[in-house]
């Protein structure tokens, strides 16, 4: 199976090298981001800063996940971050 790929390889490399380098290029864009430690820690801060701007709501008292005031720390932090 290996000589079979090793051969089509290097008969594509001899007639087409130009296309060969362009989908070597596309294989390695798609693996990049699946092996880069980056991708771990972009994740992370994705997750811990909120996608929409938090709009300021009275507290009526009954809203327990509702920070009181838009200064208060609520929610997910990035001492994570700090600590790399």
């Amino acid at each position: 199976m290996a000589s079979r790929i090793g051969g089509f390889l290097k008969k594509l490399w001899a007639e087409q090298p130009v296309i060969t380098v362009a989908i070597a290029i596309g294989i390695v864009a798609v693996v990049t981001p699946l092996v880069s430690p980056y991708t771990k820690y972009s994740s992370m801060m994705n997750k811990a800063v909120p996608y929409t701007y938090p709009v300021p709501l009275r507290d009526d008292g009954n809203m327990p996940d509702v920070p009181s005031h838009p200064c208060d720390k609520l929610g997910p932090n990035l001492d994570w971050l700090k600590n790399l």
